[in-house]
């Protein structure tokens, strides 16, 4: 951890941009806004998925903001989610920061039977940030999922 007894302005103003971008995905993302959630990203983006954060290679691995499309689109198949964002560690350089922050997002489904189940996944990105014109971007998000938990949801 590093200790900031004398932070600059700019770092401020940095740090919460960033915090808010990270809170903007998720917000979006419980929105079932796409296109909002793609645009946080830049245009050469790299986005990788770990089903299991332990693997070796990503379950799915995206090249290019309109690539990430079917990947956000994907969260219609849930009734309702709600993503928490917990802590985050940042570090900036210039241009280009990297960071890691933690989200417990709770997925809601509806199965054949009328039956709500709800599933809950710990998960770590580990981030690529970069501004442009001003406005701070991810160019690289890997989704590392820790755990994930299923059960039966009351109504």
């Amino acid at each position: 951890m590093s200790s900031h007894t004398s932070v600059s302005p700019q770092e401020v103003a940095d740090r919460l941009a960033i915090r808010e971008l990270i809170d903007a995905y998720a917000h979006c993302a419980d929105r079932r806004d796409a296109k909002g959630q793609m645009a946080l990203f830049t245009e050469d983006s790299h986005l990788l998925v770990y089903m299991d954060a332990t693997a070796a290679e990503p379950t799915q691995e995206l090249h290019g903001r309109e690539a990430l499309a079917p990947v956000f689109d994907n969260l219609n198949s849930y009734r309702a989610t709600t993503h928490f964002n917990g802590q985050s560690t940042v570090s900036i350089d210039g241009d280009r920061a990297s960071g890691e922050s933690y989200c417990l997002a709770h997925h809601i489904s509806l199965g054949q039977d009328a039956e709500r189940t709800i599933m809950v996944a710990s998960i770590r990105y580990l981030d690529e940030f970069v501004k442009q014109d001003g406005e701070w971007y991810f160019a690289e998000r890997r989704l590392m999922v820790d755990w994930t938990e299923t059960r039966p949801c009351a109504p």
